[in-house]
């Protein structure tokens, strides 16, 4: 036990993670937006307070910056400069971050300034690119808290496998990103470090729980950020804040040593995969990772090379128009009709694809989540005796099974993986297109249903969630009103909740998903919907 209430720990950790910003990046107070302006996006370039040169270095891409960092053009310092403080300002307007190393990033860069200058040659892919992650991700001298007060004060001893891959790559680390409570709820809220929000509107969520992440990159504080996902941690994030991700089969991206929320919880894998503005950047990152031979390093990983993925010239996409149990609200089914109807348009083949395993998926993923009664996470709520926050009554109520009924688990999810399988060569799709979630986003504290994204996790599938390009109007897409009966409960809440004032003019995300450890794939195909659309 601890001396100190976990109100006293989650308070220091704050004023330190404060305290960390340097005072040339701490925003003016005549400069900060006012509490009632939502979006804050544009505030670096209609403060004044962010030079040219770090307006156009963090406008760049991830593609953009990597030859100029290479031929010299461009300086690691100096791009990573301004990302730190670009980070520093997306904290200060949208709480996104949980661990600095500013100091440490820029002794880097300058490193890798030094090795380019002497050698003539870039230390490898990513040369002095700034790379920011999650905070489950262990970065020796730092905390990895997963939203636990129990968990501040307990610096990580050894780095990821990951981020030993991406630093030896040539990767600048600097700042790590704020998740919710054990990384299982799906808005990015905990007790130590209280809630982050979407820079594209503050009243809304930017997802969880790769929320912190999904922030600063769609913020423009990241060229290129890193999550996980065992439920929908990458996707979920990524629809509320219309970035792109790439959530992969276990086995492709190495997960070693990466701090967890359930530790030892196996039946269903964390992933880990990128988060970026576009899908080239996305693509980049994932042949980055699996060309340094990640089996080599996590013995988890798959000795399976970054494939070529030709497609055939007609493509047989399945669509999801509802999981059984949630109908998407209306914004997000006007994209996924006017999706469908564009590859139609475009002579690929569109089928519907029937909700009728959905249901028995989901129910799959809560009963793995909840295996254990809650006795993971109750263990480290009770060390500061913090609270369990309401998102999580699921576990702090679930009960706890014994070994048999576990073993039966896994037979019940490995006859449902092998019947999902069946129907899906049955059919003869090349992938389902369907929402990520049933919201373009939604106000903070109002998430409600991972289905879209959990059943996927399930049956470990690849799949991408990407923006359509397709913005919530508030004029078309209007609640569904007294006449629609609901598919459930949880849909009738969900529906009469729904804002289209909230959400108007919001990126709308779609997911596709391909077959497992079809990553290529999943890439190549989304190349072609993102091409039909535009």
């Amino acid at each position: 036990m601890t001396a100190k209430t976990w109100e006293e720990l989650a308070a220091e950790k704050r004023q330190k993670l404060s305290a960390s910003i340097p005072e040339e990046w701490r925003i003016p107070n005549e400069l900060l937006p006012p509490d009632s302006q939502d979006d804050i996006r544009n505030f670096p370039e209609t403060s004044g307070w962010f030079t040219e040169e770090e307006l156009a270095i963090t406008r760049c891409t991830a593609l953009e910056l990597l030859p100029k960092l290479a031929s010299g053009e461009l300086k690691s310092e100096t791009v990573t400069r301004a990302f730190c403080k670009k980070a520093a300002a997306a904290h200060q307007l949208i709480n996104c971050l949980s661990e600095t190393c500013f100091t440490r990033a820029l002794e880097t860069a300058k490193s890798l300034d030094k090795h380019l200058a002497t050698t003539g040659k870039p230390v490898g892919p990513l040369h002095g690119l700034p790379v920011s992650l999650k905070d489950c991700f262990n970065l020796k001298g730092l905390d990895a808290t997963v939203g636990f007060t129990s968990h501040i004060g307990d610096p990580a001893q050894y780095d990821s496998v990951l981020a030993e891959m991406l630093q030896a790559a040539g990767a600048v680390f600097y700042v790590k990103t704020n998740v919710p409570t054990a990384m299982m709820i799906a808005e990015s809220v905990n007790n130590a470090f209280g809630r982050t929000v979407s820079p594209l509107n503050r009243r809304l969520t930017s997802g969880g729980s790769s929320g912190g992440e999904s922030a600063l990159v769609a913020f423009g504080g990241s060229p290129l950020g890193v999550g996980t996902d065992i439920g929908g941690s990458l996707r979920i994030p990524a629809a509320c804040t219309g970035t792109f991700t790439l959530r992969p089969s276990f086995g492709r991206f190495p997960t070693l040593r990466c701090r967890s929320g359930m530790p030892g919880q196996e039946a269903i894998q964390s992933v880990n995969g990128p988060m970026t503005r576009t899908l080239a950047d996305l693509e980049l990152w994932a042949r980055i990772v699996v060309d340094a031979r990640p089996w080599r390093l996590d013995p988890r990983c798959l000795p399976i090379p970054w494939r070529a993925a030709p497609l055939p010239p007609r493509l047989r996409v399945a669509v999801l128009w509802n999981d059984g149990m949630v109908q998407p609200t209306p914004p997000v089914a006007r994209a996924l009709r006017q999706t469908a109807e564009r590859l139609r348009a475009a002579g690929h083949e569109v089928v519907d694809w029937s909700p009728e395993d959905q249901p028995e998926g989901y129910a799959l993923l809560g009963r793995v989540f909840l295996a254990d009664g809650g006795r993971a996470i109750r263990e480290q709520l009770e060390r500061t005796s913090e609270p369990w926050r309401p998102e999580m009554r699921m576990y702090e109520e679930a009960r706890e099974i014994g070994a048999l009924e576990y073993w039966q688990l896994h037979l019940d999810r490995q006859a449902y993986q092998k019947r999902y399988l069946d129907r899906w060569l049955a059919a003869g799709i090349d992938a389902i297109l369907c929402p990520t979630t049933p919201y373009s986003s939604v106000e903070n504290g109002k998430f409600k249903h991972v289905g879209y994204t959990g059943v996927y996790n399930v049956l470990d599938y690849s799949c991408i969630s990407f923006p359509t390009g397709i913005t919530v109007d508030k004029s078309v897409d209007v609640a569904l009103g007294d006449t629609y009966k609901p598919l459930t409960e949880e849909d009738r809440q969900i529906q009469a909740e729904y804002n289209a004032d909230a959400v108007h003019g919001m990126p709308i995300s779609l997911q596709l998903v391909a077959q497992r450890l079809e990553e290529e794939k999943c890439v190549e195909m989304c190349k072609e919907v993102l091409r039909v659309l535009s």
